[in-house]
């Protein structure tokens, strides 16, 4: 080993000059000898250690054609330099990107193998039809593009012109991170472009709920068909969607719960609802055995419902509307469970009783509820007795 190592320094001394990129040779106390060949640039390039003078003078001749081939470029770049990356760095990036594209996939592709792949996970129908129904309105805009070359400033365009509020655009960005997440875990994205989106800023607002007085008007204004869905509503705080899929064998008038299955609930957890005493007086009139709590295409006929408590949208009073000096409110978002929520902890004052009510964390709970109503509103709310309430032949017409 000893003779082979001096046999390599003779044949390196015997080279006066050199050639780029040089060679040098490094002795150690140890008595090893290593080869250095610095192929470095004025614009960059790096240094590499050998333990034989053959495979560094191998590396070298590599490094040569290599800049024969492509030039000073290929060793270095005062702007990569400047970042503390090499050409080849860069090369590879490039390369991870342009692979990334060819395996990649159209976003209409990609979001019916989304939804696809949501249903199959459990996520209700309710969740995947508004997903689907949302990303689609990006779809026909760049349904044709491959996720890959999808850029930030481009959602963030997309965004700007939706003309919706705050809120509802957030809930574009949300899918829009959902869809692109998705995309990077099948690879077919190297990262998330809706992630740096701007979030549109929302200024909080008290939810919308009903006075008691609204709220008797209400109920006065039911059928026996339109009843159930408003009393439950109001006095047990139940999701439109949860309301919808209600059977009346989930109804247990003599143990006061109603019970709300994984299979209907949004958070596709079970939890059970109380009957409160003024929700049962509500109820005995018009309770059923079994069979839909709302029946099929009851939707219109809750709007007359609605109509007939005052409201709906300001300006389409009808003739006999304006002769009877009834001026349309516009319905609250969520009205009826905003109510039960404000209402019930104004009078019971336990967020985590309600939170289990309501499917809610006690978070949720403490920010929209506290403090909404007064007690002596909450007090009137929960007396409301269909025996005491003017008019209350009207619900069984």
């Amino acid at each position: 080993m000893e003779n082979i190592e001096k046999d390599q320094t003779k044949r390196h001394k015997k080279k006066s000059v050199q050639r780029w990129p040089y060679i040098k040779r490094r002795p150690y106390a140890s008595g090893l000898i290593s080869w250095i060949v610095d192929a470095r640039t004025k614009s960059g390039g790096e240094r590499k250690t050998f333990a034989t003078y053959a495979e560094a003078e191998t590396y070298a001749d590599g490094c040569r054609i290599r800049r024969s081939n492509e030039g000073l470029g290929a060793f270095g770049n005062e702007e990569l330099a400047r970042f503390g990356k090499t050409v080849q760095e860069a090369i590879n990036f490039y390369l991870e990107h342009l692979r990334q594209r060819e395996r990649s996939v159209l976003v209409s592709e990609a979001i019916i193998e989304l939804i696809a792949v949501r249903r199959s996970s459990g996520q209700s129908e309710l969740y995947c039809c508004g997903l689907k129904a949302r990303l689609q309105r990006f779809q026909l805009e760049y349904g044709n593009h491959a996720v890959a070359a999808i850029e930030s400033k481009q959602l963030d365009a997309w965004l700007s012109g939706l003309k919706v509020g705050p809120a509802t655009r957030n809930t574009y960005r949300r899918d829009l991170r959902t869809l692109f997440s998705f995309c990077v875990k099948r690879g077919y994205m190297l990262k998330n472009p809706a992630t740096a989106t701007e979030r549109a800023k929302q200024h909080e607002k008290p939810p919308g709920i009903l006075t008691p007085k609204e709220a008797a008007k209400l109920l006065n204004s039911c059928n026996k068909d339109t009843l159930p869905y408003f009393a439950i509503g109001l006095f047990a705080g139940l999701r439109r969607s949860e309301l919808e899929k209600l059977d009346w064998q989930e109804i247990n008038m003599k143990s006061n719960f109603i019970e709300i299955k994984a299979s209907k609930a949004k958070t596709a957890q079970r939890r059970l609802v109380k009957i409160e005493p003024v929700l049962k007086l509500w109820l005995k009139s018009v309770a059923k055995d079994a069979g839909p709590v709302v029946p099929t295409g009851d939707l219109d006929c809750r709007f007359d419902t609605m109509r007939k408590a005052g409201f709906g949208k300001p300006g389409t009073e009808t003739e006999d509307e304006k002769k009877r000096n009834v001026t349309l409110k516009p319905w609250p978002l969520n009205a009826l469970r905003h109510s039960f929520g404000s209402y019930w902890l104004a009078k019971f004052k336990d967020t985590a009783a309600l939170a289990l009510q309501m499917g809610n964390s006690p978070q949720i709970i403490f920010a929209h509820y506290r403090e909404l109503v007064s007690p002596d509103d909450a007090k009137q709310f929960w007396s409301m007795n269909p025996e005491l309430l003017p008019d209350a032949d009207k619900l069984i017409s």
